[in-house]
């Protein structure tokens, strides 16, 4: 492997981790991901298996990292921490799992990070704005997060590997950045992940209730997942992002009955719209200032959702 250009991928087999996997090989990196595979596939890095430059480690980042595991990490210039459940069925059917992968787990890596002096790039979530009172979301908007709420494993793990990350960026100078994915759709996204597009594309396609969560005015804004990778590299690789947090998403905002409806009719589906009720602490309102993102990283998504959803009901259909 290439020691100046080895990157570090926590999470690397889940649906962002493996299409940025693809993407570093592409550009020439080797890439050594580490995956449990609690919500990973092995599936999604068919093609990097297929790369003499990529390594899978099946490991739990939260747990102490052992001495063959240590000696290949010495030569990562990188550590892209992706690591952690991130739809909101799967943190809540692995709550603690998902609070140590973004809290002790982000200690350990960037332990690693500080021992090769790697640059690190902790992944967080719009999750952390919480059910926001201000619209959109800047990155200086401190969240409205209800600490102890069936979401807080995620939300408040996510605010604790920020501060954490922060505290080695200020402590120890780490090189380290922060960015806040937002709502992020495509390709290799688990159709039982509960994730509203996959939930919706889905129903649409067999025919079902198409299912809308509240009276469906709450509102999203999706990225497609080749711009938020594109994003996310840029992030790392980019000159003065050391110690920035940055919002990645579309600012492109969607009522989710209005979603429903854009679905059904590029589907063409029969499918019946139903209404259920809202699920406890969901955000009412959700839209990425991206303004931060435009001018530190000159980035800006460039897939309309109607492109996006085109793409994802094709890969859904060739299921």
């Amino acid at each position: 492997m290439n020691d100046e250009k080895t990157c570090l991928v926590t999470g690397g087999a889940g649906f962002i981790g493996s299409h940025l996997c693809d993407k570093l090989l592409g550009a020439g990196y080797s890439v050594i991901c580490v995956d449990n595979l609690v919500t990973g596939r092995k599936e999604n890095l068919s093609d990097a298996f297929d790369n003499s430059q990529f390594i899978f480690l099946d490991h739990d980042v939260s747990e102490p990292l052992n001495r063959e595991t240590i000696k290949q990490l010495n030569n990562v210039s990188y550590i892209f921490h992706l690591a952690s459940p991130a739809s909101v069925v799967d943190y809540q059917k692995y709550p603690e799992e998902t609070a140590l992968v973004n809290s002790i787990g982000t200690r350990n890596l960037l332990e690693v990070a500080q021992e090769t002096g790697a640059k690190f790039l902790f992944a967080s979530t719009s999750e952390v704005y919480g059910d926001p009172k201000e619209h959109p979301q800047k990155e200086t908007y401190w969240g409205n997060v209800n600490p102890v709420g069936i979401r807080a494993c995620y939300d408040e793990s996510k605010r604790f590997g920020e501060m954490m990350t922060m505290v080695y960026q200020r402590k120890y100078k780490l090189d380290a950045r922060i960015i806040r994915i937002f709502n992020t759709y495509g390709p290799r996204m688990r159709s039982d992940d509960g994730r509203v597009i996959s939930n919706l594309v889905n129903q649409a396609i067999k025919g079902e209730h198409m299912t809308v969560y509240g009276d469906g005015t709450q509102t999203r804004s999706f990225c497609y997942v080749s711009d938020l990778v594109d994003g996310i590299m840029q992030a790392m690789f980019g000159e003065k992002t050391n110690g920035e947090v940055i919002n990645l998403g579309n600012p492109e905002e969607y009522r989710m009955v209005d979603l429903a409806l854009k679905i059904k009719e590029m589907i063409k589906s029969a499918s019946e719209i139903i209404f259920k009720e809202l699920p406890t602490d969901d955000p009412h309102e959700r839209q990425p200032d991206i303004a931060k993102a435009k001018t530190v990283l000159a980035w800006e998504p460039n897939v309309s959702v109607t492109d996006g959803l085109s793409k994802t009901i094709a890969y859904y259909r060739s299921l």
